[in-house]
C-alpha cells in the first residue's frame, strides 16, 4: 500500500470526451461513431466528433432529472434532447454534447493516462449533479440528497452529519489535508466544520509541503471554482486547458520529490460527466443506506475519466467496475481503518488496490511541462456550482462569531448583485475569514 494517496477531483466531463480517444480503452470506435438524435424535425442523427474547443458557453443539464433523461434506461440516447430542452436556440453548440478530445489535445492528462494506469469503467456514484457525488467521494453517501443550493435565495442547504473517511484516517492516525483553491465544497460535511478545519490549507500551500516532507498520508485537492478567483475546474464555460494547468503542476510538484513520489499514488477523478455524452450504461448498484425517497441509488452515474499516477506503476488499463466509493474502499482496505462505518455502497464496492502490479523498482517518470493557460474567461453569469458556493459562504458568515468581521462582511451583502466577479471575492472573502476565526487559538 501507498503512504501517502493524493486524490485531485476536477468537474464535469464525460470518459468518452476527456480519454475516449486514447488507445487501448472502450471508448471511441472511429469505425463506429455512436449517434444521438436530434430534436430538429428531419435533423440528421448527431455522431461522435472531435472537438477542438475549450469550452462550451452553456453549462449542459446534470441534475437527477437530466442524467435520466439523458441515459434513457440505458440506451444513452438522451443527451443531445435534453440540452436542446434546455438551450432551444443553441443550436450551433449541440454537437458538442457528442465531441472528444482527440488524442494529444489535453497535453497533462493525455500524456499521464497513456504512461500510468487508465480505469476504463470508473462511474460517477449517481446520476445527478455535483454536490451528491462529491459527498459520495468523501462519505460514500449523500444522505438521500439528490439536489444543490441555487444561490443565496434558494440555499437548499441540508444537514450533511454522516461519518466519512476523515473520521476513520484521524481514528487511525493517518494524517490528511484538503487543498483549496478558493470555495472548499466539501466544508458543507458537518464533520468537516466541527472536527477539522486545521486540515484546509491553500492550494498554495502544495508544492512547500512536497518538497519539505509536510504531505499527510491523505490529500484532496479541490480546484479554483470561480472564473474571477483564477478558475481552473473545468467545469464549462471554463478554459480546460486551465485545469491541465493545475494537473501539470500537482504532478510536477510531486516528482520534484522522488523520494516523497514513489510512496505516493496520485488519482486523477472527475466528480461526474456534467451532460456530456458517454456511450456506456451506467450498471446498478447498492443503494447506501436507507435514505432513498428521492432516488433508489441502485445505479450508478455516467462514466467519468479516472488515472492512477505513481513511479510503482507501469502502463495499463483497469476495466472492473469502479465508482466513487472504490477510492474509499481501496483506502480503509489499504491502510486497515475501521470498517463497516461508511454505508453499504463502501461495503460493495470494488477495490482497485489488489488489481494494480507494483514495480519492484521506480520507473522513469515522464516529462511533463509546465504550461501557463489562458486568463480565465468572464462570465455573465454563476454556473450551478458557482451558485451553490456563493449560497453556501452566505450560510459560513452567520457562522462567524467576531461583530467586526461579521458586520464588514453584511455590509459587502449587495456584492452578490454585483456580477460573477463581485460574487466570487464575496465568497472567497467569507471562507477565510470564518476559517481564520474558526482556526484561531482559543
Amino acid at each position: 500500500m501507498f503512504e501517502h494517496v493524493v486524490v485531485l477531483m476536477l468537474e464535469n466531463h464525460s470518459f468518452d470526451r476527456m480519454l475516449g480517444a486514447l488507445p487501448g480503452v472502450n471508448g471511441i470506435d472511429p469505425d463506429n461513431l455512436m449517434t444521438n438524435p436530434d430534436v430538429t424535425p428531419g435533423a440528421p442523427v448527431l455522431r461522435q466528433s472531435v472537438t477542438d474547443s475549450r469550452g462550451i458557453a452553456d453549462d449542459p443539464g446534470h441534475d437527477l432529472d437530466d442524467v435520466l433523461q439523458q441515459i434513457s434506461t440505458g440506451s444513452m440516447q438522451g443527451f443531445v434532447q435534453n440540452f436542446a430542452h434546455h438551450y432551444p436556440s443553441k443550436t450551433a453548440e449541440r454537437p458538442e454534447i457528442m465531441a472528444y478530445y482527440p488524442r494529444g489535445a489535453l497535453p497533462a492528462l493525455h500524456t499521464l493516462a497513456e504512461h500510468f494506469v487508465i480505469c476504463d469503467h470508473w462511474f460517477s456514484s449517481l446520476p445527478g449533479p455535483t454536490w451528491p457525488n462529491r459527498f459520495f467521494v468523501h462519505s460514500g453517501t449523500s444522505l438521500g440528497h439528490v439536489d444543490m443550493p441555487e444561490g443565496v435565495f434558494n440555499p437548499g442547504l441540508h444537514v450533511y452529519d454522516q461519518n466519512t473517511i476523515y473520521d476513520l484516517l484521524h481514528e487511525a492516525g493517518k494524517g490528511f489535508a484538503i487543498y483549496y483553491g478558493d470555495v472548499p465544497q466539501s466544508l458543507v460535511l458537518l464533520h468537516q466544520d466541527e472536527r477539522y478545519l486545521g486540515a484546509y490549507k491553500k492550494m498554495a500551500d502544495f508544492a512547500g509541503d512536497v518538497a519539505a516532507g509536510r504531505l499527510p498520508n491523505y490529500t484532496f485537492i479541490e480546484p479554483i471554482y470561480f472564473a474571477s478567483n483564477g478558475q481552473n475546474d473545468q467545469h464549462p464555460p471554463h478554459d480546460v486547458l486551465r485545469g491541465e494547468a493545475l494537473i501539470a503542476n500537482a504532478y510536477n510538484f510531486l516528482k520534484a520529490s522522488p523520494s516523497v513520489f514513489e510512496k505516493t499514488l496520485l488519482v486523477i477523478l472527475y466528480d461526474e460527466h456534467g451532460g456530456f455524452y458517454d456511450h456506456v450504461p451506467p450498471p446498478e448498484a447498492t443503494p447506501p443506506d436507507g435514505n432513498v425517497d428521492r432516488f433508489a441509488f441502485n445505479r450508478l452515474g455516467v462514466r467519468v475519466p479516472a488515472v492512477l499516477v505513481s513511479p510503482m506503476l507501469d502502463a495499463g488499463v483497469l476495466s472492473a467496475t469502479f465508482d466513487h466509493t472504490s477510492l474509499l474502499r481501496f483506502l480503509i482496505d489499504g491502510w486497515g481503518l475501521a470498517r463497516n462505518q461508511l454505508g453499504a455502497r463502501v461495503a460493495s464496492a470494488q477495490d482497485f488496490g489488489p488489481l494494480l502490479t507494483l514495480r519492484s523498482t521506480p520507473r522513469t517518470m515522464p516529462e511533463l511541462p509546465a504550461f501557463a493557460a489562458a486568463a480565465p474567461i468572464a462570465q455573465q453569469d454563476l454556473n450551478a456550482q458557482q451558485n451553490a458556493l456563493l449560497g453556501f459562504s452566505h450560510f459560513l458568515e452567520t457562522r462567524i462569531d467576531n461583530p467586526a468581521t461579521k458586520q464588514a462582511l453584511i455590509q459587502r451583502s449587495h456584492e452578490v448583485f454585483d456580477g460573477p466577479a463581485a460574487q466570487a471575492k464575496l465568497a472567497s472573502d467569507r471562507v477565510e475569514a470564518f476559517l481564520a476565526e474558526k482556526r484561531a487559538p482559543s
